[in-house]
């Protein structure tokens, strides 16, 4: 397996348009989420930082692409929060043109994770990601997030529903859960990002 050092993770760049973005090398993978599914959490856990990704109280804080660098040819993209109703509607439109696009067109995307509060799993605006991830041909790798807030029966009974609620989806996906409070799952989840990077 590549040894990949997720410590030295490093932000690049952020921007509100895709078309601001670095170029395309390697390969991207893009965290996506709710606004308060625990995305940036799950960042800093992911590189072992109490603040790579900016967490705030009021959900909806990550209002551009925010580009962070593993390597030369691995970087991962934190996508803007979705679902959160104080943001005004010209920038959540904004939002989804922006997301839609990078999602359909941007050609080093190689997967989408995909941030799910464990207690409130598959929204609709979850399906809608989704969805657009089947349009795009985009594998999936689904993290259900605040792991620590259920106990372990009520963890499992939700991976296993989520498991048969997904079983049509046509594109290759996986899931887990994860408390980035516990650190419980990070592992995986760093697992996933190499198989990725092996893969292409």
């Amino acid at each position: 397996m590549t040894d990949i050092n997720f410590n030295t993770i490093k932000f690049i760049k952020s921007a509100p348009y895709v078309k601001g973005l670095p170029p395309e090398k390697g390969i991207e993978i893009a965290f996506a989420g709710r606004s308060n599914a625990g995305k940036s959490s799950a960042l800093n856990a992911l590189a072992n930082r109490k603040s790579l990704a900016k967490t705030s109280s009021v959900p909806g804080k990550t209002q551009h692409i925010n580009i962070f660098r593993l390597n030369e040819d691995l970087h991962i993209a934190d996508l803007p929060g979705y679902g959160f109703a104080k943001v005004p509607p010209r920038e959540k439109k904004r939002w989804q043109e922006e997301m839609t696009d990078y999602i359909l067109n941007r050609e080093s995307l190689k997967g989408i994770v995909l941030l799910m509060d464990i207690r409130h799993p598959l929204t609709e605006l979850d399906r809608a990601m989704l969805d657009l991830a089947v349009q795009g041909g985009r594998e999936v790798h689904i993290v259900l997030s605040k792991a620590d807030k259920l106990k372990s029966g009520a963890r499992s009974k939700t991976l296993s529903e989520m498991n048969k609620a997904l079983r049509g989806l046509t594109v290759p996906w996986s899931i887990q859960t994860l408390s980035a409070v516990k650190k419980e799952g990070v592992k995986e989840l760093r697992d996933q990002i190499v198989f990725w990077y092996e893969a292409e």
